[in-house]
């Protein structure tokens, strides 16, 4: 079956809510009106991914700066100098789950953000999910700044914020980052 990654575009709102609440149940679903207003933010590089020509996954990300969190129901701020790729959700259809369709959101946005100069990814891991992205060469990382840590407890108790290098690419293979 054909894969396609493409930018995620409004029209896919209403299939990305049905990933939504299929991967995380209510408790961290997020409205169509905030995911609209993160598509219309200069700083969005969401994306979105069809099997068969249905939506099956997305994964919603801006640039941003190390160590700033998006608060849950939160918009995507533009930072006057970026140094990071912020990963702010991502779900994959319990039915497809197991085929490598996260890694294949995640690939080209880490390329993109490595040729833009970005140095870092950062994410909030939630629901236990810190072992899946320490797979990816994600580490937790605390955070300095209590409002950081205000927007971080936005997700509740078991959420942890967690970075990764861009300049060092999987397999320890290391990827040259030219500056800005």
């Amino acid at each position: 079956m054909s894969v396609v990654v493409r930018p995620l575009a409004l029209s896919d709102l209403a299939d990305l809510l049905a990933v939504q609440l299929a991967c995380y149940g209510e408790g961290f679903v997020e409205s169509g009106e905030v995911f609209a207003r993160r598509l219309a933010s200069p700083a969005n590089c969401s994306l979105v991914l069809e099997q068969g020509g249905t939506v099956c996954a997305y994964l919603a990300a801006y640039r941003s700066v190390r160590g700033k969190v998006t608060p849950l129901h939160g918009d995507f701020e533009v930072a006057a100098q970026p140094d990071a790729l912020y990963l702010h959700d991502m779900a994959v259809l319990p039915a497809h789950a197991g085929q490598g369709l996260a890694h294949a959101l995640l690939q080209p946005l880490w390329e993109r953000a490595q040729q833009e100069g970005l140095r870092h990814t950062a994410l909030v891991s939630v629901q236990g999910s810190q072992g899946y992205w320490a797979r990816y060469g994600y580490a937790q990382q605390a955070l300095e700044d209590a409002v950081q840590r205000q927007r971080l407890a936005t997700y509740g108790e078991d959420a942890s914020y967690m970075v990764r290098s861009l300049v060092q690419g999987l397999g320890g293979h290391t990827v040259r980052v030219s500056p800005r």
